[in-house]
């Protein structure tokens, strides 16, 4: 099986705390916009914001590349679909030979109630399939994720249907909170580390 790890050691790897890709994970198209499982867009698309800057299309996604806080800042959103997230991450770890260590997947995550966000150094999929695809082409779990909660309000055998519906009324006018708290996550994590950012968020 491809070791992602081996390809970086023979391809001169960036130091470790120099490079990072950001992931925020979803599915492209209008019908997908605002849904529950398209937080990972949003959230990157708010740190554009912040950063002052926009995405650009390029292969298997949209990308922005900035600096910030003397690191080197690859943000990316895949237009391969959420169930194949992980042929448009690996692809673009290779190409800017980013070590594992420094990807940030963001998800949607039905274990959390809505608004709670929680970051982590690895762990399991959490039945996600974004996620389950990601480390399949990675071949490791050893990659940071930041889990926002959208709940689990939904029937027995409707969570497809809930994870790809839009905001309710009481949440919309919660959401841009939401948003700001994980930019402010996700750069306290690239400025301060991870550890830090972990006690003072999770």
């Amino acid at each position: 099986m491809f070791s992602v790890f081996k390809y970086f050691r023979n391809n001169n790897v960036q130091s470790k705390t120099k490079k990072f890709l950001v992931v925020g994970l979803g599915n492209i198209g209008e019908k997908y916009e605002n849904t529950r499982h398209n937080i990972g867009f949003d959230i990157v698309d708010q740190l554009a914001v912040k950063l002052n800057s926009t995405f650009s299309s390029a292969k298997y996604g949209e990308v922005l590349k900035i600096k910030y806080a003397g690191k080197q800042i690859v943000l990316l959103k895949p237009n391969t679909f959420m169930n194949l997230s992980g042929k448009a991450v690996l692809y673009w770890l290779r190409k800017e030979k980013i070590d594992v260590s420094n990807l940030i997947i963001i998800v949607d995550d039905l274990n959390l109630d809505f608004g709670i966000s929680r970051l982590r150094k690895s762990g399991t999929d959490g039945g996600h399939n974004g996620l389950k695809d990601i480390a399949n082409s990675l071949n490791s779990t050893k990659f940071t994720r930041l889990r926002f909660g959208i709940g689990n309000n939904y029937k027995k055998e409707k969570q497809v249907d809930f994870v790809l519906s839009k905001w309710n009324s009481e949440e919309l006018p919660k959401l841009k909170n939401h948003l700001d708290k994980n930019v402010e996550i996700i750069l306290s994590s690239l400025k301060k580390g991870l550890e830090f950012t972990m006690n003072k968020y999770n």
